[in-house]
């Protein structure tokens, strides 16, 4: 069998000079390779100008209108006066096209990770969000996906076991244990009934915010999609039941000035802390052709990493049993 293709083999430091110098642009020399696995991002220093970030889609994720409308919604942020890294336009384009390679570039933009212990800091991500989900309610998705248990969840499960990723000692287990948690899961939807679908960053973890003097400063939206608004605040959260309901509140107090939450939304919570879980899972094992995996996830095929997602799924599954009130 011929070992399958690599998604980046042909994207070279010189092709990412040539693509960024097709736009009538002058690199300096100077690339360094940001932090990300998905895509390829690079901080790429200008002649007489600021650096740019380059970031190069992975070939075949997404169609050129999904990629269209992670941009439209980055500018229509942007425009509202909120904090997001928007991609540049060239000639009116943000999409742009080198060899067999999509990219854009952004702003090179510098703070650190929000100190999420300050209950002020708190209070203004709230703010800032409730902000961000008013612009996303104003229009919806067509091309992006949208947050539900099937496609994070049920399917990310079939995929591993069907792909033969679980060990043969640990594969009942992890049918019995991970049917049960979407078990759950489906129910804490149930509970929460219907709730409106945002567009919504989608990947709201504090890597993705970059805080300076007060501000957050949002970057890559690359997941951005459809869902409930509670999935651009859950990952905020951490500690004790105790503590994570005081930093809920917090970032509950900052969002109400802005836009009313919808309560109900609290059942999801640890149903999308378990949906995150095995779809993480997943899209590691879907990525594994690609020689970055292998190398920035050199435990993920060994038994013992498994076992250890067996406890994961285990302790999530109690916290499912006892979420927050």
């Amino acid at each position: 069998m011929s070992p399958a293709p690599q998604p980046y083999e042909r994207l070279t430091p010189d092709l990412v000079v040539d693509a960024v110098e097709s736009l009538g642009l002058y690199c300096d020399g100077r690339i360094l390779t940001l932090n990300s696995y998905e895509n390829r991002v690079y901080r790429v220093g200008i002649e007489d100008a600021a650096p740019l970030v380059a970031k190069f889609y992975r070939p075949g994720r997404w169609s050129d209108a999904a990629i269209g409308e992670e941009h439209a919604f980055a500018g229509e942020l942007a425009e509202a006066d909120l904090s997001v890294v928007a991609p540049l336009r060239f000639d009116g384009e943000t999409l742009l096209y080198h060899d067999e390679f999509r990219f854009a570039l952004f702003p090179c933009q510098g703070g650190r990770a929000p100190e999420l212990g300050d209950a002020d800091t708190l209070r203004q991500l709230g703010r800032t969000l409730a902000r961000m989900h008013n612009v996303g309610a104003r229009q919806r998705f067509h091309h992006r996906p949208t947050l539900d248990a099937e496609r994070f969840g049920h399917e990310p499960v079939r995929y591993l076991l069907e792909s033969n990723w679980i060990p043969d000692s640990l594969r009942t287990s992890f049918q019995r244990l991970s049917a049960a948690l979407l078990t759950q899961v489906d129910q804490a939807f149930a509970r929460a009934g219907p709730v409106t679908a945002l567009r919504l960053h989608g990947d709201c973890h504090p890597g993705n915010i970059l805080w300076r003097e007060g501000v957050a400063h949002f970057v890559d939206l690359d997941d951005c999609l459809s869902g409930p608004a509670i999935q651009d605040l859950w990952m905020f959260l951490a500690g004790t039941m105790d503590e994570q309901r005081e930093q809920l509140d917090r970032l509950i107090e900052g969002y109400s000035e802005f836009r009313d939450f919808d309560w109900r939304e609290r059942h999801l919570i640890e149903a999308l802390r378990a949906l995150r879980l095995l779809h993480y899972h997943a899209w590691i094992a879907r990525r594994w052709h690609d020689p970055a995996f292998p190398h920035a996830f050199p435990w993920f095929a060994e038994t013992r990493h498994w076992e250890d997602v067996l406890r994961q799924v285990q302790e999530q599954l109690a916290a499912m049993q006892d979420p927050m009130p």
